[in-house]
Protein backbone atom coordinates (compact mmCIF):
# COMPACT_ATOMS: atom_id res chain seq x y z
CA UNK A 1 0.00 0.00 0.00
CA UNK A 2 1.07 3.45 -1.05
CA UNK A 3 1.85 5.52 1.56
CA UNK A 4 -0.12 9.33 2.62
CA UNK A 5 2.53 12.10 2.36
CA UNK A 6 2.56 14.60 5.16
CA UNK A 7 4.33 17.88 5.21
CA UNK A 8 3.80 19.43 8.58
CA UNK A 9 4.44 23.26 8.02
CA UNK A 10 6.04 25.11 11.40
CA UNK A 11 6.68 21.62 12.56
CA UNK A 12 9.34 23.17 15.46
CA UNK A 13 6.55 24.84 17.00
CA UNK A 14 4.31 23.79 20.09
CA UNK A 15 1.19 21.81 18.29
CA UNK A 16 3.64 20.88 15.52
CA UNK A 17 6.53 18.87 17.21
CA UNK A 18 3.43 17.22 18.95
CA UNK A 19 1.55 16.38 15.76
CA UNK A 20 5.05 14.93 14.91
CA UNK A 21 5.18 12.75 17.89
CA UNK A 22 2.10 11.27 17.04
CA UNK A 23 3.09 10.37 13.47
CA UNK A 24 6.51 9.07 15.14
CA UNK A 25 4.00 6.82 17.51
CA UNK A 26 1.49 4.13 16.78
CA UNK A 27 2.62 2.43 13.68
CA UNK A 28 2.79 6.09 11.97
CA UNK A 29 5.87 5.29 10.05
CA UNK A 30 3.56 2.00 8.51
CA UNK A 31 1.18 4.32 7.22
CA UNK A 32 2.99 7.50 6.48
CA UNK A 33 5.83 9.57 4.88
CA UNK A 34 6.17 12.92 7.06
CA UNK A 35 8.23 15.77 6.59
CA UNK A 36 8.43 19.05 8.16
CA UNK A 37 9.60 22.80 7.75
CA UNK A 38 11.20 24.78 10.08
CA UNK A 39 12.01 29.10 9.93
CA UNK A 40 14.79 29.04 12.46
CA UNK A 41 17.99 27.45 11.96
CA UNK A 42 20.15 25.61 12.85
CA UNK A 43 17.44 22.78 14.23
CA UNK A 44 18.30 21.72 17.64
CA UNK A 45 20.00 18.22 17.71
CA UNK A 46 17.09 17.09 20.45
CA UNK A 47 14.80 17.77 17.48
CA UNK A 48 16.25 15.79 15.11
CA UNK A 49 17.16 12.89 17.09
CA UNK A 50 13.62 12.64 18.21
CA UNK A 51 12.82 12.77 14.20
CA UNK A 52 15.32 11.01 12.67
CA UNK A 53 13.25 9.73 9.63
CA UNK A 54 11.67 12.63 9.32
CA UNK A 55 13.59 15.12 6.69
CA UNK A 56 13.05 18.71 7.58
CA UNK A 57 13.17 21.60 4.89
CA UNK A 58 13.59 25.38 5.48
CA UNK A 59 11.40 27.54 4.93
CA UNK A 60 10.30 31.42 4.50
CA UNK A 61 6.40 31.44 4.54
CA UNK A 62 7.02 35.15 3.32
CA UNK A 63 8.53 34.69 0.02
CA UNK A 64 7.61 31.13 -0.76
CA UNK A 65 11.21 29.92 -0.41
CA UNK A 66 12.05 25.95 -0.34
CA UNK A 67 8.84 25.03 -1.37
CA UNK A 68 10.26 23.82 -3.98
CA UNK A 69 12.76 21.84 -2.27
CA UNK A 70 9.90 20.32 -0.71
CA UNK A 71 8.39 18.53 -4.15
CA UNK A 72 11.60 18.13 -5.32
CA UNK A 73 13.08 16.45 -2.57
CA UNK A 74 10.16 14.94 -1.08
CA UNK A 75 7.31 14.46 -3.62
CA UNK A 76 3.84 16.32 -3.52
CA UNK A 77 1.78 15.67 -0.28
CA UNK A 78 -1.29 14.52 0.18
CA UNK A 79 -1.85 16.38 3.12
CA UNK A 80 -0.43 19.53 4.15
CA UNK A 81 -1.30 20.90 8.22
CA UNK A 82 0.14 23.98 8.54
CA UNK A 83 0.75 25.44 12.14
CA UNK A 84 3.11 28.06 11.59
CA UNK A 85 1.84 31.64 12.68
CA UNK A 86 3.14 34.72 14.38
CA UNK A 87 0.96 34.22 17.13
CA UNK A 88 1.48 36.65 19.92
CA UNK A 89 -0.90 39.52 19.46
CA UNK A 90 1.00 42.21 20.61
CA UNK A 91 3.57 41.20 18.32
CA UNK A 92 1.28 41.28 15.39
CA UNK A 93 -0.04 44.42 16.86
CA UNK A 94 3.20 46.10 16.28
CA UNK A 95 4.12 44.39 12.99
CA UNK A 96 1.34 44.17 11.12
CA UNK A 97 2.70 43.34 7.51
CA UNK A 98 4.64 40.55 8.86
CA UNK A 99 1.75 39.12 11.22
CA UNK A 100 -0.58 39.39 7.17
CA UNK A 101 2.51 37.84 5.17
CA UNK A 102 2.92 34.94 7.75
CA UNK A 103 -0.45 34.57 8.49
CA UNK A 104 -1.82 34.45 5.48
CA UNK A 105 -0.26 31.59 3.59
CA UNK A 106 0.00 33.06 0.42
CA UNK A 107 2.51 31.14 -0.74
CA UNK A 108 1.14 27.86 0.27
CA UNK A 109 -1.67 28.01 -1.48
CA UNK A 110 0.32 29.30 -4.47
CA UNK A 111 2.43 26.22 -4.01
CA UNK A 112 -0.71 23.65 -3.70
CA UNK A 113 -2.34 25.06 -6.69
CA UNK A 114 0.42 24.18 -8.99
CA UNK A 115 -0.35 20.27 -8.02
CA UNK A 116 -1.67 18.80 -10.79
CA UNK A 117 -4.15 16.57 -9.06
CA UNK A 118 -5.39 19.05 -6.99
CA UNK A 119 -6.09 16.53 -4.16
CA UNK A 120 -3.91 17.76 -1.54
CA UNK A 121 -5.90 18.42 2.26
CA UNK A 122 -5.09 21.55 3.54
CA UNK A 123 -5.52 21.65 7.57
CA UNK A 124 -4.92 24.70 8.57
CA UNK A 125 -4.54 26.42 11.94
CA UNK A 126 -7.05 29.42 12.99
CA UNK A 127 -7.79 30.91 15.97
CA UNK A 128 -11.06 31.96 18.00
CA UNK A 129 -9.79 35.09 17.94
CA UNK A 130 -11.38 35.24 14.42
CA UNK A 131 -14.56 36.36 16.55
CA UNK A 132 -15.51 39.75 17.87
CA UNK A 133 -16.27 38.41 21.17
CA UNK A 134 -19.33 40.32 22.23
CA UNK A 135 -21.17 36.89 23.25
CA UNK A 136 -20.64 33.36 24.66
CA UNK A 137 -20.60 29.85 22.59
CA UNK A 138 -19.80 31.23 19.18
CA UNK A 139 -20.77 28.95 16.57
CA UNK A 140 -18.94 28.59 13.00
CA UNK A 141 -21.36 30.08 10.80
CA UNK A 142 -21.30 33.31 13.02
CA UNK A 143 -19.97 36.02 11.53
CA UNK A 144 -16.08 36.84 12.05
CA UNK A 145 -15.28 40.13 13.22
CA UNK A 146 -11.57 40.20 15.02
CA UNK A 147 -10.86 43.21 16.73
CA UNK A 148 -7.17 43.55 16.65
CA UNK A 149 -4.60 42.22 13.79
CA UNK A 150 -4.05 38.77 14.93
CA UNK A 151 -7.35 37.76 14.24
CA UNK A 152 -7.98 40.17 11.03
CA UNK A 153 -4.95 38.18 9.69
CA UNK A 154 -6.45 34.92 10.35
CA UNK A 155 -10.05 35.45 8.98
CA UNK A 156 -8.17 37.24 6.10
CA UNK A 157 -6.11 33.67 5.95
CA UNK A 158 -9.59 31.86 5.83
CA UNK A 159 -11.29 33.50 3.44
CA UNK A 160 -8.19 32.84 0.87
CA UNK A 161 -8.53 29.43 1.28
CA UNK A 162 -11.79 28.98 1.31
CA UNK A 163 -11.67 31.23 -2.33
CA UNK A 164 -8.20 28.97 -3.79
CA UNK A 165 -8.60 25.72 -2.02
CA UNK A 166 -10.54 22.79 -3.22
CA UNK A 167 -10.43 21.00 0.06
CA UNK A 168 -9.10 22.02 3.24
CA UNK A 169 -9.77 21.87 7.18
CA UNK A 170 -9.79 24.85 8.71
CA UNK A 171 -9.60 24.50 13.48
CA UNK A 172 -10.22 27.10 14.52
CA UNK A 173 -8.04 27.05 18.09
CA UNK A 174 -8.67 28.58 21.51
CA UNK A 175 -5.43 28.49 23.91
CA UNK A 176 -3.74 25.16 23.58
CA UNK A 177 -2.03 23.97 26.79
CA UNK A 178 -0.24 21.01 27.71
CA UNK A 179 3.20 19.80 28.46
CA UNK A 180 6.36 20.85 27.28
CA UNK A 181 7.51 20.20 23.60
CA UNK A 182 10.62 16.52 23.15
CA UNK A 183 12.58 20.24 21.91
CA UNK A 184 11.69 22.86 24.90
CA UNK A 185 10.35 25.89 23.64
CA UNK A 186 11.29 29.34 25.11
CA UNK A 187 8.40 30.66 25.35
CA UNK A 188 6.28 30.51 28.88
CA UNK A 189 3.20 27.78 28.79
CA UNK A 190 0.53 28.67 30.34
CA UNK A 191 -0.32 26.23 33.23
CA UNK A 192 3.30 26.41 34.10
CA UNK A 193 3.17 29.76 33.87
CA UNK A 194 0.51 29.73 36.68
CA UNK A 195 1.63 27.10 38.81
CA UNK A 196 5.29 28.83 38.68
CA UNK A 197 3.93 31.94 39.64
CA UNK A 198 1.75 30.76 42.36
CA UNK A 199 4.18 28.61 43.81
CA UNK A 200 6.27 31.70 44.75
CA UNK A 201 3.16 32.36 47.14
CA UNK A 202 3.02 36.08 45.74
CA UNK A 203 -0.54 37.52 44.86
CA UNK A 204 -0.69 37.51 41.43
CA UNK A 205 -3.66 39.26 38.99
CA UNK A 206 -5.58 37.59 36.47
CA UNK A 207 -8.57 38.64 34.53
CA UNK A 208 -12.12 37.61 35.17
CA UNK A 209 -13.57 39.28 32.81
CA UNK A 210 -12.35 37.41 29.28
CA UNK A 211 -13.48 33.90 28.26
CA UNK A 212 -11.96 31.28 26.26
CA UNK A 213 -12.18 27.41 25.87
CA UNK A 214 -8.65 26.31 26.25
CA UNK A 215 -8.08 22.86 24.70
CA UNK A 216 -5.66 20.67 26.26
CA UNK A 217 -3.20 19.83 23.33
CA UNK A 218 -2.98 16.06 22.65
CA UNK A 219 -6.59 16.58 21.55
CA UNK A 220 -5.71 18.75 19.13
CA UNK A 221 -3.40 16.44 17.87
CA UNK A 222 -6.14 14.05 18.22
CA UNK A 223 -8.26 16.04 15.84
CA UNK A 224 -5.86 16.44 12.99
CA UNK A 225 -5.07 12.65 12.84
CA UNK A 226 -8.89 11.88 12.69
CA UNK A 227 -8.73 14.46 9.73
CA UNK A 228 -5.97 13.23 8.01
CA UNK A 229 -7.59 9.22 8.68
CA UNK A 230 -11.09 10.47 7.16
CA UNK A 231 -8.98 11.75 4.28
CA UNK A 232 -6.98 8.61 3.80
CA UNK A 233 -10.26 6.04 3.85
CA UNK A 234 -12.52 8.76 1.78
CA UNK A 235 -12.65 7.93 -2.16
CA UNK A 236 -13.80 11.29 -3.30
CA UNK A 237 -11.66 13.10 -1.61
CA UNK A 238 -14.06 15.85 -0.98
CA UNK A 239 -13.44 18.00 2.83
CA UNK A 240 -14.64 21.91 2.72
CA UNK A 241 -15.02 22.02 6.84
CA UNK A 242 -14.73 24.99 9.52
CA UNK A 243 -14.99 23.65 13.03
CA UNK A 244 -14.37 25.36 16.15
CA UNK A 245 -10.99 23.51 17.65
CA UNK A 246 -11.94 24.25 21.87
CA UNK A 247 -12.21 22.68 24.89
CA UNK A 248 -15.10 21.75 27.16
CA UNK A 249 -15.15 24.58 29.26
CA UNK A 250 -15.83 28.49 28.91
CA UNK A 251 -13.62 29.67 31.52
CA UNK A 252 -11.68 33.06 32.86
CA UNK A 253 -7.83 33.55 33.40
CA UNK A 254 -9.28 33.41 37.20
CA UNK A 255 -11.17 30.42 36.75
CA UNK A 256 -7.64 28.91 35.20
CA UNK A 257 -5.73 29.87 37.72
CA UNK A 258 -8.21 28.65 40.54
CA UNK A 259 -8.23 25.22 38.46
CA UNK A 260 -4.21 25.03 38.97
CA UNK A 261 -4.27 26.00 42.50
CA UNK A 262 -6.92 23.53 43.47
CA UNK A 263 -4.61 20.46 41.16
CA UNK A 264 -1.83 21.90 42.95
CA UNK A 265 -2.72 22.66 46.78
CA UNK A 266 -1.65 26.23 45.83
CA UNK A 267 -3.39 28.86 47.76
CA UNK A 268 -6.52 30.67 46.24
CA UNK A 269 -6.29 34.05 48.26
CA UNK A 270 -3.03 34.37 46.10
CA UNK A 271 -5.16 34.94 42.96
CA UNK A 272 -6.25 38.61 42.72
CA UNK A 273 -9.26 39.51 40.21
CA UNK A 274 -8.69 42.34 38.02
CA UNK A 275 -10.54 43.66 34.61
CA UNK A 276 -8.81 43.01 31.69
CA UNK A 277 -9.91 46.54 30.94
CA UNK A 278 -7.75 48.21 33.74
CA UNK A 279 -4.69 46.57 32.14
CA UNK A 280 -2.91 48.04 28.74
CA UNK A 281 -1.61 45.15 26.84
CA UNK A 282 -0.79 46.99 23.65
CA UNK A 283 -3.72 44.98 22.05
CA UNK A 284 -6.80 45.02 22.20
CA UNK A 285 -8.45 42.02 23.07
CA UNK A 286 -11.84 40.26 22.57
CA UNK A 287 -13.96 39.68 25.70
CA UNK A 288 -15.69 36.43 25.19
CA UNK A 289 -14.57 34.25 22.51
CA UNK A 290 -15.95 30.77 23.87
CA UNK A 291 -16.51 28.70 21.36
CA UNK A 292 -19.63 26.35 21.00
CA UNK A 293 -18.02 22.72 20.06
CA UNK A 294 -21.09 20.82 19.14
CA UNK A 295 -20.17 20.45 15.57
CA UNK A 296 -16.32 19.17 16.93
CA UNK A 297 -18.43 16.50 18.54
CA UNK A 298 -20.63 15.48 16.34
CA UNK A 299 -18.19 15.04 13.68
CA UNK A 300 -15.44 13.65 14.30
CA UNK A 301 -16.64 12.13 17.00
CA UNK A 302 -14.61 12.55 20.01
CA UNK A 303 -14.76 13.55 23.17
CA UNK A 304 -12.69 16.60 24.26
CA UNK A 305 -10.65 16.68 27.65
CA UNK A 306 -11.97 18.89 30.48
CA UNK A 307 -9.86 21.50 31.59
CA UNK A 308 -9.09 20.69 34.84
CA UNK A 309 -8.29 16.45 33.01
CA UNK A 310 -5.49 18.22 31.30
CA UNK A 311 -4.06 20.56 33.83
CA UNK A 312 -3.24 17.38 35.67
CA UNK A 313 -1.95 15.28 32.97
CA UNK A 314 0.04 18.48 32.46
CA UNK A 315 1.49 18.78 36.03
CA UNK A 316 1.88 15.26 36.30
CA UNK A 317 3.85 14.92 33.31
CA UNK A 318 6.04 18.35 34.28
CA UNK A 319 7.07 16.47 37.40
CA UNK A 320 8.07 13.50 35.45
CA UNK A 321 9.91 15.37 33.13
CA UNK A 322 12.05 17.25 36.13
CA UNK A 323 12.84 14.02 37.49
CA UNK A 324 13.88 12.18 34.26
CA UNK A 325 17.83 12.46 33.87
Amino acid sequence: MEKTKVVIVGGTGYLGQYILQAFAGNNGGDRYDVAFTHHSSPLPRILLDAFPHFPAFPLDLKSGLGFDSITQDFGQPDVVVNCAALSVPRVCEQDPDSAMSINVPSSLVNWLSTFERNKTLLIHLSTDQVYQGVKSYYKEEDETVAVNVYGKSKVAAERLIKDKCQNFAILRSSIIFGPQTVSPLPKNLPIQWMDSILKKGEKVEFFYDEFRCPIYVKDLVSITLRLVERWVVSDEKQMRIVLNAGGPDRLSRVQMAEVVAEVRGHDHSLIKHVSASSVDRGVVSPSDISMDITKLIQTLEISPTSFKDGVSLTLESESLYHILP
